[in-house]
């Protein structure tokens, strides 16, 4: 192979990047080991036998005259049996437990050494992820390999970030990068390593975040490609709507749609989240930018990821548009096949200018005559696709629709700028004016009846309350079955108050008949699975009980909690736990329980579980990343930002190769499936 030739296998081996690194390069002494530590040992074999107690294993006893340990494998051959005779020296790795017969180490690695001292490890031992069928041997061999054509020049992995980059940022060569990731030096602290902070691990990181960053620049600068016409709103629709309301927009809520008219009024697709904690008013400032929409000729569509969620959102709007004649139609997979064929012929013909709906809106058959806005809530539930997805549904004429993306996962602005790069970025940061701060409580699941007790008499002073059942099994029907447990004890447990229930698996109509008789106060309880996480809006409502809240993650307990403290009254959230706690569910429950702050909350989350979750990266495409994480290093992300619209503007060449390199083969962002 001649220099400067890229081996795409070598490549492949090269970025596949270690997980983890364990120290071996020095001997523990076997009478030094301690249970729970991973350590190298060097001993004699002293004793070895095949046992038959509950399942078949071969035991073989280690000894180096200070100690005995005793290496345990449940699966191994007779040649194996052979080659590990009393008498023969090994050198092992593994974690030592205890045992029936004192310590032990199950499956060690382990290789058989001569009388003369065998040279350790000259660098930490990298631990790589491994797929089906892979071993860390094999995969370490695959590495070195092409570390040593790297060295030679046989391998030419570009280093694709421009000089500047590089200078200013301080950082090292791809080359040593590499080197050092892989083989990390003796004297390099596994704790530094874990930090990820040292200059090799950030140039990689760097370069990681930048090819994420350029792909969802490159996916808003694609969506944008095609006109979507501005909305003038001949009609002054969206005035009459705001003054038509029964108060008055906050003055963040009057700063966002200020921005999000400005996109309407253009000629490029508005690509805009807006975020912000629960209770901020969202979805006033969306049904204003669909006023404009409406006003301007076009229809409108918005997508809810539940149908609970989108039967809401129908019933708010509804209650909105109505006093300015505008219908508002619901599609979602449950309706009767009556009213979800009428629904469909007034969409197709252009009668129905404004339509909510689930992902049913994608769906074979559903046409939109001349559709300019799309509205999606809680977007981390659907993802780049179906953006896509969007664009091409209410393609017509030659335009495409703006689309405005709302979020009630509060994030901070550069990291949302980061993992939603093809979206601008607007906050509403002010709640309405009223809202009192909810008091949280940890309660222990033993003081249950001293709960219901406080449910009852603030039943019996006029309040509402929710419960919220537990998560207990990712099956939905067990969920609902849980649910139907709880309100049946609760009625029992409080005489004279009227308990309901909803759950995902009811009758649309039997779910809308729940939310509005708890609604207008005609029950006092609702007792509910986590569908009522988001949407609903019960002033009167003042105190929120979570079981098992130690299974759920912040930004759901923080949802949760944002269905109470929505009218003047002192609000409160208890949330029952089961013990023991683990330090995590303890923490979570700690930050929950000492801040009402979204942003705060979310900050906390990011910390404890990664962004996974919480931004929904699965969807966005920054699940994969290798060796970046967006928290860690948070610092890096100005400059990636600013590093890839620099790149873009002058159309690097070097723009591809750092998507392969780091993106792969996947689809593109953005490219409907």
């Amino acid at each position: 192979m001649h220099p400067g030739t890229v081996n795409v296998e070598l490549d492949d081996a090269l970025f596949t990047l270690p997980s983890r690194y364990e120290d071996r390069t020095q001997v523990t002494p076997i009478g030094a080991l301690l249970s729970g530590q991973r350590a190298v040992i060097e001993g004699q074999v002293q004793l070895t036998e095949v046992v038959y107690r509950r399942r078949r294993a071969l035991l073989v006893r280690l000894s180096d005259g200070s100690g005995f340990v005793n290496l345990r494998f449940f699966y191994f051959s007779q040649a194996q049996v052979q080659g590990l005779a009393r008498g023969t020296q090994l050198r092992c790795f593994g974690e030592a437990r205890r045992g029936p017969m004192g310590l032990e180490i199950v499956h060690p690695e382990y290789r058989r050494i001569g009388a003369v001292a065998e040279p350790l490890e000259a660098a930490l031992t990298p631990i790589y992820p491994l797929t089906e069928g892979a071993t860390q041997g094999r995969v370490r061999q695959r590495v070195d390999r092409a570390l040593r054509a790297l060295r030679s020049g046989e391998q030419d992995s570009a280093d694709l970030l421009p000089d500047h980059v590089v200078q200013a940022l301080q950082l090292p060569t791809l080359r040593d990068a590499l080197q050092f990731v892989h083989h990390p030096p003796v004297g390099t602290r596994l704790e530094d390593l874990a930090a990820a902070r040292n200059p090799a691990q950030q140039r990689l990181a760097f370069e990681e975040l930048l090819a994420h960053q350029l792909s969802l620049q490159q996916l808003k600068q694609l969506i944008q490609s095609d006109p979507a016409g501005p909305l003038a709103d001949a009609a002054g629709l969206e005035s009459r709507f705001i003054a038509a309301l029964a108060f008055k927009l906050t003055g963040a809520q009057q700063r966002v749609l200020t921005e999000v008219d400005l996109d309407l009024a253009g000629n490029r697709p508005m690509m805009r989240l807006v975020q912000g904690d629960v209770g901020c008013g969202k979805t006033v400032v969306a049904a204003a930018a669909a006023a404009r929409a409406i006003g301007s000729g076009g229809q409108v569509v918005l997508m809810a990821p539940t149908e609970l969620l989108a039967e809401q959102h129908h019933r708010s709007l509804q209650a909105w548009f109505a006093p300015l004649g505008i219908d508002v139609g619901l599609l979602t997979g449950s309706l009767p096949a009556r009213t979800r064929r009428s629904t469909l012929a007034a969409a197709a013909s252009g009668e129905l200018p404004l339509l909510v709906g689930t992902h049913a809106l994608f769906q074979e058959g559903v046409e939109l005559a001349h559709l300019r806005l799309a509205i999606v809530d809680e977007q981390h539930r659907f993802g780049v696709q179906q953006r896509m997805q969007l664009k091409d549904k209410g393609r017509h004429e030659g335009l495409v629709p703006h689309q405005l993306i709302m979020t009630a996962t509060p994030i901070p602005r550069t990291l949302a700028m980061t993992a939603y790069a093809d979206l601008d970025v607007s906050v509403i940061d002010e709640l309405p004016p009223g809202r009192t701060p909810v008091q949280t409580v940890v309660i222990a699941e033993e003081k249950r009846a001293g709960v219901v007790a406080r449910i009852h008499a603030a039943c019996k002073e006029g309040r509402q309350a929710y419960w919220v059942c537990p998560l207990i099994d990712e099956s939905e029907e067990l969920r609902c079955q849980a649910a139907e447990e709880t309100a049946v004890t609760l009625a029992a447990a409080l005489p004279g108050i009227i308990v309901d229930l909803v759950h995902g698996r009811m009758p649309p109509r039997d779910k809308a008949r729940a939310m509005q008789a708890f609604k207008a106060g005609l029950s006092q309880v609702l007792v509910a699975t986590t569908v009522i996480e988001v949407g609903v809006d019960v002033p009167n409502a003042s105190l929120m009980v979570i079981e098992n809240a130690e299974r759920m993650g912040l930004a759901q307990l923080h949802q949760l909690r944002g269905r109470v403290g929505r009218g003047a009254a002192q609000s409160s959230c208890v949330l029952l736990y089961r013990s023991p706690l683990s330090p995590l569910a303890r923490a979570r429950l700690a930050t929950i329980r000492d801040s009402n702050d979204g942003f705060e909350i979310a900050r906390r989350d990011l910390e404890l579980r990664g962004p996974g979750e919480l931004l929904g990266t699965r969807q966005t495409g920054l699940a994969e990343l290798r060796v970046a994480d967006l928290i860690r290093d948070a610092d890096l992300l100005p400059q990636v930002r600013d590093t890839a619209t620099q790149l873009l503007l002058e159309n690097s060449p070097c723009i591809e190769p750092l998507r392969r390199r780091w993106i792969g083969g996947a689809e593109e962002y953005g490219r409907v499936g």
